[in-house]
């Protein structure tokens, strides 16, 4: 089992580290939670390896939380869907192709805005195909919280993997979904439980400032806040993994991070930009993996 959707700043590149972190051999782990779930790479790779109890995901992004809930309640119908835009949209030249896609976005955004649940399946089918199709994978909004990335160049995109979205739709039953911020996950989290926060990165460079990923935006307020908040589950005895860019890869004096998270440890691990327009900017870079233990 894998992501079923491309995201930015997505895990999959890190799980070798992240792994290390993992407490499930310790019996008295048996809950999980991933407060800002994205991609979902790392509630992937635990869903693969561990028999958990309890599992709790949740992200602000309404659109990517259906998806979630819709993989997970209605699959059969929505892989009808997607084996339908995939036979149409393999069969269209490229100029077919802009035009397929930009009336499937145009479809996508009046749906989101709509806020009818009876279009759910068709939605989530929408954000799918989009994700494949678009340009890197991308999941950006403008201000009025439009979907507004153009198509990509693909030649023969797998808008249907089959096999991998029933398997995560069987992975998913006993996995409680929420459409919230990360604060709504406090009563669920307790001394049983680890916890893998992986926030909207804050920018290392101006031009690096990519957290459009719904209308709310994450600034270093809210990284503060977040911080204060790992540190009341660690006073629940949670055990905790918080994900972040590392300030010190442009300004060695920037203790941004090393300071609101203080009391806890900070690892600096190696990784690539994995989305990026311009080729020479998908080097290593350090980032950070701070924990409670």
């Amino acid at each position: 089992m894998k992501p079923f959707l491309k995201w930015a700043g997505g895990k999959t590149q890190l799980i070798h580290e992240i792994q290390k972190y993992y407490p499930f051999n310790n019996n008295k782990i048996i809950k999980y939670a991933e407060p800002f779930v994205g991609g979902g790479a790392i509630l992937f790779d635990i869903l693969n390896h561990y028999d958990i109890k309890d599992i709790y995901i949740s992200d602000i992004n309404a659109e990517l939380i259906n998806t979630y809930m819709i993989i997970r309640d209605n699959i059969n119908e929505l892989i009808a869907l997607l084996e339908m835009y995939q036979m149409d949209y393999i069969l269209l030249n490229t100029e077919k192709r802009k035009e397929y896609y930009n009336n499937k976005r145009h479809m996508f955004n009046k749906l989101k805005s709509s806020k009818d649940k009876n279009n759910n399946i068709e939605k989530a089918a929408l954000m799918i195909f989009l994700n494949k199709t678009c340009f890197n994978g991308l999941y950006r909004v403008n201000k009025k919280g439009e979907f507004n990335v153009p198509m990509g160049a693909y030649k023969n995109p797998l808008i249907c993997d089959k096999e991998n979205l029933l398997v995560v739709s069987e992975k998913l039953q006993k996995v409680k979904i929420v459409c919230s911020d990360y604060k709504s996950s406090y009563d669920f989290i307790d001394d049983n439980t680890f916890v893998y926060f992986d926030p909207p990165y804050r920018p290392i460079t101006q031009t690096a400032n990519f957290t459009a990923y719904n209308e709310f935006s994450f600034n270093d307020d809210a990284q503060k806040e977040l911080a204060k908040y790992v540190s009341k589950l660690h006073k629940k005895g949670a055990k905790i993994v918080v994900s972040n860019s590392d300030p010190k890869n442009i300004d060695e004096d920037d203790n941004f991070f090393d300071e609101i998270y203080a009391e806890h440890n900070i690892k600096r691990v190696d990784a690539a930009r994995m989305i990026n327009c311009k080729g020479k900017a998908r080097g290593k870079i350090k980032e950070l993996l701070i924990s409670n233990y």
